[in-house]
């Protein structure tokens, strides 16, 4: 285990604070303190696979493939140039692929 000696050091005090017994009733302590939260308010925001999003809209603003980009001939995504390992038959791949 690796040792910070930038770290301040712990007086006897310290080592008697962190008792596992003063930890287990910290950790009490803090669950006891807690706030109620209702579970049909914080389940609304989420989103079940296979749920029915056929009456919502996107906008989304598509910009064209610039003149430093490419489309990768086997993950299909448009990456700059400077991600480009090499071609394929003819077909460009990113590095990403080629590895």
């Amino acid at each position: 285990m690796a040792t910070d000696y930038d770290a301040p050091r712990k007086t006897d005090d310290d080592l008697n604070e962190d008792s596992i017994e003063e930890l287990k009733s910290r950790r009490v302590d803090k669950t006891a303190s807690s706030v109620d939260v209702d579970e049909t308010e914080q389940a609304e925001g989420f989103e079940l696979p296979g749920a029915d999003l056929s009456g919502e809209e996107l906008s989304v603003r598509v910009l064209p493939r610039q003149a430093d980009e490419f489309t990768c001939s086997r993950c299909f995504l448009v990456h700059h140039r400077s991600q480009l390992a090499g071609e394929e038959g003819g077909l460009p791949v990113c590095t990403e692929c080629a590895a």
